[in-house]
């Protein structure tokens, strides 16, 4: 469709009597083609949709030679092309087309290619193609890859006298001639794809990590408090439907990095801890998921072996700390005890709630001998009590407090 001045889209409109020509159909396309474009530059973002098929990895091949492979996946470049490749892709790396050393970026190129040509032998202004392929192309490139025409898969910075491609060993950090996977954009892709059963699994074993690591925060392990904060952290993306297989390997390496700081710690400054069997199986039981995760078969069947063997890991860490005193516990709530009236002067027998039998004040020994009990009319009579010159309010229905707690009414 122009974009002179563009005021809208224009769909076609049949109607009865309609002539329609080539020009007609391929607008009615072309709408389809431009609204679809749009959709995805405006509500995705460019790069690799994690999820489908291979997530067009690009690995090294067995044999060790100068080629790479790429996975089947998905892709939208920026200008909104859909990017699919349906079966797995080898590219060689022909050194002569490069100048070493340097650094070569394996992309993915939006392309399209007219396809199924057919002329009518009647007539033979009757021809043309009858279809239009959308493909993509995995090719190699010298500069760096701009989003809007092509989605960057891998980069690999060749030495001189390089004689086969490798995966990186530690793929934070890939050395010369390793692939490097660390700068492959990720795509938009809205909301979790994980279904509610493992989703409601994952947030239990966070919960269940979280706690263990609240034990050893309580214990004085500084380190714990990185585990806490990390569980919280994937909590949250959890609650915010953002975690699934796109994404959940990179979240718990960080959680696993954190938990084989804390075992460093305890190591290192609690070996009450440190020497206790349950412990060492839970270092043991770190590797294993460092391991896993190093393996970096993001699929199905690995998040459940991560599954599992990380509610074991939470399982054994709670294990070890118990019986072990806590340094930080809840501070036990705390009675008033009853004051005692304080009779050193005559205002301390005001604060009384019952005067005592004989008490020592000023030198002298006072003994009770009598008592007005207030609001007994008997006793108030007994002793020609009475109150002049003064509202008689001691007799409303008031409940009064001494300082020790006893109330009066």
């Amino acid at each position: 469709m122009s974009e002179n001045q563009q005021q809208g889209f224009k769909r076609i409109n049949f109607f009865k009597g309609f002539l329609t020509t080539e020009k007609d159909w391929n607008d009615a396309e072309r709408y389809h083609i431009d609204k679809r474009r749009l959709h995805n530059r405006m509500l995705h973002s460019a790069g690799i949709v994690r999820g489908y098929a291979g997530d067009l990895r690009v690995n090294a091949r067995a044999r060790g030679d100068l080629s790479v492979e790429v996975q089947p996946g998905y892709a939208i470049d920026g200008m909104g092309n859909d990017l699919m490749i349906f079966d797995a892709t080898i590219r060689n790396i022909n050194l002569e087309e490069f100048r070493l050393p340097q650094t070569v970026y394996v992309v993915l190129r939006y392309y399209e290619e007219l396809t199924d040509f057919i002329a009518y032998k009647e007539n033979l202004e009757y021809k043309g193609h009858r279809r239009v392929l959308e493909s993509c192309r995995v090719e190699l490139s010298q500069t760096e890859p701009d989003i809007m025409r092509e989605v960057e898969l891998a980069r690999i910075y060749l030495e001189k006298g390089v004689q086969r491609v490798r995966d990186a060993r530690d793929p934070a950090d890939p050395k010369p001639n390793e692939i490097d996977l660390r700068y492959t954009p990720n795509g938009g892709l809205a909301g979790s794809q994980l279904p509610p059963h493992l989703r409601l699994r994952l947030e239990n074993m966070l919960m269940q990590i979280r706690r263990g690591a609240l034990e050893y925060t309580r214990r004085g392990v500084i380190a714990a408090h990185d585990v806490v904060q990390a569980c919280n952290t994937a909590l949250m993306l959890l609650y915010a439907n953002l975690l699934d297989l796109r994404n959940i390997f990179d979240i718990f390496k960080l959680i696993i990095d954190t938990e084989g700081e804390m075992a460093l710690d305890v190591d290192v400054h609690h070996p009450n801890i440190a020497q206790k069997k349950e412990f060492s199986e839970y270092r043991r039981q770190v590797e294993i998921l460092r391991g896993l995760l190093a393996e970096n078969k993001n699929n199905m069947d690995s998040y459940m072996n991560l599954l599992a063997y990380q509610s074991k890991c939470a399982e054994i860490a709670i294990s070890a700390v118990a019986g072990e005193k806590a340094q930080i516990e809840a501070p036990s709530e705390k009675k008033d005890a009853p004051k005692i009236a304080d009779i050193k002067d005559w205002e301390g027998v005001k604060q009384m709630p019952q005067p005592k039998p004989s008490m020592d004040l000023e030198g002298l020994t006072w003994v009770l001998v009598d008592e007005i009990e207030i609001l007994n009319k008997e006793s108030e009579d007994k002793h020609i009590f009475q109150i002049k010159e003064a509202k008689d309010s001691y007799r409303s229905r008031q409940k009064l407090k001494y300082p020790d707690g006893t109330t009066v009414e």
